[in-house]
C-alpha cells in the first residue's frame, strides 16, 4: 500500500497534494542522484588508475584458516587491515577495515545464518612483489599483489575475479573534525591511527563543502557528525557480459552498463509510482550480483547495509586484468569484461566472492551464507484477493461469497490500513470491524483466511497500548539529539520501534500473541508495508540518517531496518502458535536474508502493459539473491485497467510464486466478476490454472527450501551454455520442467516464444502439441491462451478437482502428466505433508519419486525414514509423447491388476483411467 489518505495534519497533507496533484507519476525530485549524494560523488569522482593502496607483505599473518595483513594509503599513511578467508563451498571472503579506527565501525549483524565455516589456506609461493595462496585441491589460487594492492582469484590459466585492478578501492578513514576539533564520540581512542589525523587542515575545510560533514537535500540537513565515513571496491570479471542481481530495481534482468548515468542504487525507498527501466532505488536492497558466460557463474555479496551504488561498465579484459604475475595467462586482449564498482556510505568492506562454478552452486553457496526461502504454508501459493481497503465486515463477507458465486477459488482476503482504529496497528475499526472473529470464523468455515496490515510506524497517541508500552520502554529510534524519533505517517504523528533491538523484536513478536492482538484467530496473518521505514516528511520519504539506533546512526543499518520487522513479525507468527505453525508475513522493504521470513512483492506498480512486462524481470532478479517468493499487484495498484490488461495480468500472475490482486483506494472496484461473463470466465479458468499446479508449486517451494534453488527462473539457469538465454526477461521457468510465456502486449495475436535445448522436446499443457526445442516458436494466441510448456522428461503431478480452497483440496486425487523426452523417459517428484506446520522438521511428511523408462512408471520413496499418510489417490496418468499399448499392468502390494486406457493417435497422449493407487505407495505401471 503506499502514499493516500485523509484527515491528516498539515505536513502529511501538503505531502499528499504533492502526489495528487496531475500526473500519478514518481517525483524524481524527491530522491536523490549519485551527484547530489555527497559521498557518491566523492568516490564516482575517483577515476581508474594507480591506486594509492599498497600491501605491507612483511605484516602478513597466515594461519589455517585466514590470511592478514595490512593495507596503507600511500598518501595519508593511513593503515587498513586486510582478512582473507577460504570459506566451505568454494566461497572466498574478503574484509577490510581501518586498522585503528577512532571508533569501531558498523559490521551488519544476524544477516548470516552463522559464522562462515572455513577450510585451510596454504601459501605457495612469496616474493616482494606479492603472494599466492591455494584455494583447495583444484587449481584455484588467490594472488595477491602489492604495488599497487590488488587480488586476483584465478583457476588454472583463467582469471576468475579480479580486486582493485582498476585502482578503485576507497576507504574514508573515521578522523576528527579539523574546523571545530569536535570529535566523534568514541569507545576507545586509545590506539587510534595517528595518521588519521595527518590531512592537511586546508584539504579538510575544502572538504567540507563536498557534504563530508554536512550535507543537505531540500529542505533536510543530515548532521554527520562521524565525518566521512564510505568505503568502495571495484571488481574486474574477465570474459562476463552478463550480471544480474542487485534488487530492487525496475529494470531489465540483464543489468546495463551506468557509465551514460547513475549508478544503481541500492536504498530502501518509498517511491510513488515508480518509473521503468531505470536505476532508482525501491523498497528493498539486496547487494547480491551474479555473473554467467556459457563456462561459468559466479557470485558477488557486498555486506553491508548503509546506502548503496553500484557501477557497471564494459571493458576488454587485455586492458585492465593482468598484472605483472599474470603474464602467463592466455587470452586476446579483446576478451569482453564487466567492470563493477560497489560504494557504501558508512560501515566496512565485507564481501563474499561466491566462484561457483555452476548457477545451482552459486545458488547452494549464497544459501549456506543467508538461508533459504521460508517454507511456506500450501495456502498462501494459492490465490489472494486484496484492496485499499475492503470497507467493513459487510465487504467481507459479500466479496467473499462473491468468489462462491462465481465458482473462482481463493485462500486469503486481506484488509489494508482502513480495517484499523484510526491507523493504530494491532486494533479493528470498533464500527466497521466490530466482531472479527465472527468475521475470521465465517472464513475458516469456508478454509479461508486473512491477512490484516500491521505496519512498523506507530500512532504518537497516550490512550494507545502499543504506544505506551514501546514508549515507557525506550524502544523508538531516538533522534540525532536523543529524544524519541518523530515522523509522518499514515496516523499521523507517529515514532518507529528500534526492530535493530533484540529486545524490541521479542516484545514486538509478543504482540501477536492471541490474549494481547484482540480480534485474532489462528487464520488471521499479516502484511508489514512502509518498513524501508517511510516518513512522509523525512529525506526522501524515509528516516534522517542521523537517527540513533543505540550506538549507530540510522545510515549504517538503514537497509536492514525492513528485514528487522519482517523477522520480528514472522517470529511473532510462529510463537503465538508455540512453535507449531508456520507463518505467512509479506514484506515490501527487505535485504539480503529476508527470504527466511516469508514473500515479498514488487510495491506500487501501475495499471499499464509494461507494468505488467517488468513484473518478470523484477521477480527473476529477486529470485537470483534467494528469494523465491516474490509476485506483483494483479492489475496494478494504481489507475485502472483495461478488461484486456487485467484478464492478461490474472494469466501472467497465476504463473508467478505469489499470486495477489490488489488495487488503490481512489481505484474503481475490480472482483473478477465485474467485467461480464466473458471475463469472469477468463480469469476463473487463470485461476483455476494455479489451483492445477498447486502440487507442483509446494514441491518446488520445498525444493527452493533445502537447496536454494529459485522457484522462478531465468531460462540460462536451466541451459547455462546457450546465449540465447542469457538475456531472455519475457518467458521463464518455473522449476525445471515449466516455461511460461505470458501475453503481455495489448491487442496481441500471437507471441514468439524460444524453447531452450537443441536435444529437448516441450509439450504445451492444453494441446499437448509437441515442439522440439533450440527454436523460437511463433504461438498463436487469443483472450484465453496462456502459452505454458512441459519439459520432455519430466512428470508433474496436478490436481484436476478444483474446489473453493486449497485446503478443501487437500485430500483430492492427483493427476500425473507424464511427458516424454526423445530417449522416452521421464522422472519427477511429489511432496506431501499437512501443508501448515513445521512438523515436516519431524519427517512428517511423503516425498515420492516417479520415473518412467523401459515401458515402466513407478513411485519410489525418496525418504523412507519420513512418516506420513494421505488419504490422496492417483486417479488418472496421462503420458504425453506415448505409443498404444496393447495392455497396462499396475502393481502394488495389493497385487497385479489390468488398467484401462485411451490413446489418441493424432497426439501421441495415452490416458490411463483410474489406477486408484495411494499417493504415498510404492507402486508400478507397465506398458506391453
Amino acid at each position: 500500500m503506499a502514499t493516500f489518505t485523509e484527515r491528516m495534519g498539515p505536513v502529511l497533507l501538503v505531502w499528499l497534494a504533492v502526489c495528487l496533484g496531475g500526473t500519478w507519476a514518481v517525483d524524481k525530485g524527491n530522491f536523490k542522484t549519485c551527484e547530489q549524494s555527497a559521498f557518491c560523488k566523492r568516490q564516482r569522482a575517483i577515476k581508474p588508475g594507480e591506486s594509492p593502496y599498497r600491501a605491507l607483505l612483511e605484516t602478513m599473518e597466515l594461519t589455517n584458516t585466514r590470511l592478514t595483513l595490512q593495507l596503507i594509503n600511500d598518501n595519508n599513511k593511513v593503515r587498513l587491515l586486510l582478512e582473507l578467508y577460504r570459506l566451505q563451498g568454494n566461497i572466498t571472503r574478503v574484509k577490510i577495515n581501518e586498522l585503528k579506527p577512532l571508533k569501531p565501525r558498523y559490521e551488519v549483524p544476524d544477516v548470516l545464518i552463522r559464522e562462515p565455516p572455513t577450510e585451510p589456506l596454504s601459501l605457495l609461493s612469496q616474493d616482494e612483489n606479492g603472494v599466492v595462496l591455494s584455494l583447495g585441491p583444484e587449481s584455484q589460487r588467490v594472488i595477491v599483489s602489492a604495488r599497487p594492492f590488488r587480488l586476483d582469484i584465478v583457476e588454472g590459466r583463467d582469471v576468475l575475479m579480479s580486486l582493485n585492478s582498476r585502482g578503485l578501492l576507497g576507504f574514508e578513514h573515521l578522523r576528527m573534525r579539523k574546523d571545530t576539533q569536535a570529535e566523534p564520540e568514541t569507545d576507545n581512542k586509545e590506539g587510534a591511527d595517528p595518521a588519521n589525523q595527518d590531512e592537511n587542515t586546508k584539504e579538510e575545510e575544502e572538504k567540507v563543502e563536498d557534504g563530508m560533514w554536512e550535507e543537505t537535500f531540500k529542505s533536510h540537513t543530515d548532521s554527520k557528525p562521524n565525518g566521512p565515513s564510505a568505503v568502495s571496491l571495484d571488481f574486474s570479471l574477465p570474459g562476463v557480459e552478463h550480471v544480474y542481481g542487485i534488487p530492487e530495481h525496475a529494470d531489465t534482468l540483464k543489468l546495463k552498463t551506468t557509465d551514460s548515468g547513475d549508478p544503481y542504487r541500492l536504498y530502501n525507498l518509498d517511491v510513488f509510482q515508480y518509473e521503468l527501466y531505470n536505476p532508482m532505488a525501491l523498497y528493498g536492497a539486496v547487494p547480491v550480483m551474479l555473473a554467467h558466460n556459457a563456462q561459468r557463474t559466479t557470485g558477488i555479496f557486498w555486506l553491508n547495509a548503509a546506502e548503496t551504488w553500484v557501477d557497471i561498465s564494459s571493458n576488454t579484459a587485455g586492458k585492465t586484468v593482468f598484472g605483472k604475475m599474470l603474464d602467463y595467462v592466455q587470452g586476446s586482449s579483446e576478451t569482453p569484461q564487466t567492470d563493477v564498482r560497489w560504494i557504501s556510505e558508512s560501515g566496512i568492506i565485507d564481501v563474499f566472492l561466491m566462484l561457483g562454478p555452476t548457477p545451482r552452486e552459486v545458488f547452494s553457496q549464497y544459501a549456506s551464507l543467508t538461508g533459504t526461502q521460508a517454507f511456506p504454508p500450501l495456502a498462501s501459493l494459492g490465490y489472494h484477493q486484496c484492496r485499499w481497503n475492503y470497507n467493513d465486515q459487510e465487504d467481507v463477507r459479500s466479496v467473499d461469497a462473491g468468489f462462491d458465486e462465481h465458482d473462482i477459488p481463493y485462500d486469503f482476503i486481506w484488509l489494508d490500513i482502513e480495517h484499523t482504529d484510526g491507523k493504530r496497528y494491532f486494533t479493528w475499526d470498533p464500527h466497521k470491524f466490530a466482531s472479527p472473529k465472527e468475521m475470521l470464523q465465517g472464513l475458516m468455515d469456508k478454509k479461508r483466511k486473512m491477512v490484516a496490515i500491521v505496519d512498523p510506524h506507530i500512532k504518537i497517541d497516550t490512550n494507545y497500548k502499543i504506544h505506551n508500552e514501546i514508549s515507557s520502554r525506550g524502544f523508538y529510534v531516538k533522534n540525532k539529539d536523543g529524544g524519541d524519533y518523530e515522523g509522518w505517517c499514515w496516523p499521523g504523528s507517529a515514532g518507529y520501534p528500534d526492530f535493530t533491538r533484540p529486545d524490541m523484536r521479542a516484545w514486538w513478536a509478543s504482540q501477536f500473541a492471541y490474549d494481547q492482538y484482540e480480534g485474532a484467530m489462528e487464520n488471521l496473518y499479516t502484511w508489514n508495508d512502509m518498513n524501508e521505514p517511510s516518513v512522509f516528511n523525512g529525506p526522501e520519504v524515509t528516516m534522517h540518517k542521523d537517527a540513533l539506533h543505540g550506538a549507530w546512526e540510522h545510515r549504517d543499518v538503514h537497509n536492514l531496518y525492513g528485514l528487522y520487522v519482517h523477522m520480528a513479525t514472522a517470529q511473532g507468527l510462529i510463537e503465538r502458535s508455540g512453535g507449531v505453525e508456520r507463518p505467512f508475513v509479506l514484506t515490501r522493504a527487505f535485504f539480503a536474508g529476508s527470504q527466511r521470513y516469508g514473500a515479498v512483492w514488487t510495491g506500487d506498480n501501475a495499471a499499464e502493459w509494461d507494468h505488467l512486462k517488468i513484473s518478470i524481470p523484477m521477480c527473476l532478479s529477486l529470485s537470483l539473491v534467494g528469494i523465491s517468493f516474490c509476485g506483483a499487484d494483479v492489475g496494478g495498484f494504481f489507475k485502472s485497467p483495461s478488461t484486456e490488461l487485467l484478464v492478461r495480468w490474472y494469466q501472467t500472475g497465476a504463473y508467478q510464486p505469489f499470486f495477489r490482486a490488489h488495487a488503490h483506494l481512489d481505484t474503481p472496484r475490480r472482483e473478477p466478476w465485474l467485467f461480464g461473463p466473458e471475463n469472469t470466465a477468463l480469469i476463473r479458468e487463470a485461476v483455476r490454472q494455479r489451483y492445477t499446479f498447486l502440487p507442483y508449486w509446494y514441491q518446488l517451494f520445498y525444493l527452493a527450501y533445502h537447496t536454494g534453488e529459485p522457484v522462478m527462473r531465468p531460462l540460462w539457469v536451466e541451459y547455462p551454455q546457450d546465449p540465447a538465454t542469457f538475456a531472455l526477461d519475457d518467458e521463464f521457468l518455473l522449476g525445471r520442467d515449466l516455461l511460461v510465456h505470458p501475453v503481455t502486449e495489448e491487442g496481441a495475436r500471437g507471441v514468439t516464444a524460444y524453447l531452450p535445448g537443441k536435444d529437448e522436446v516441450w509439450f504445451d499443457i492444453h494441446t499437448f502439441q509437441k515442439h522440439n526445442g533450440g527454436q523460437n516458436l511463433y504461438i498463436p494466441v487469443t483472450m484465453s491462451s496462456i502459452p505454458v510448456f512441459q519439459r520432455g522428461g519430466s512428470i508433474i503431478p496436478r490436481k484436476l478437482r478444483v474446489r473453493r480452497s486449497s485446503t478443501c483440496m487437500e485430500d483430492d486425487p492427483y493427476t500425473l502428466y507424464v511427458a516424454l523426452n526423445n530417449q522416452r523417459t521421464a522422472e519427477g517428484e511429489l511432496y506431501i505433508d499437512d501443508g501448515h506446520t513445521f512438523n515436516y522438521e519431524k519427517k512428517e511428511f511423503i516425498h515420492r519419486r516417479f520415473s518412467f523408462s523401459n515401458n515402466v512408471l513407478s513411485s519410489v520413496n525418496l525418504e523412507p525414514e519420513a512418516q506420513f499418510t494421505t488419504k490422496s489417490w492417483v486417479e488418472r496418468i496421462i503420458i504425453l509423447g506415448a505409443s498404444n499399448p496393447s495392455t497396462i499392468t499396475l502393481r502394488t502390494a495389493d497385487g497385479i491388476n489390468q488398467l484401462e486406457f485411451d490413446f489418441d493417435a493424432s497426439m501421441s497422449v495415452l490416458t490411463i483411467r483410474k489406477p486408484g493407487m495411494n499417493a504415498g505407495a510404492d507402486w508400478s505401471v507397465s506398458l506391453q
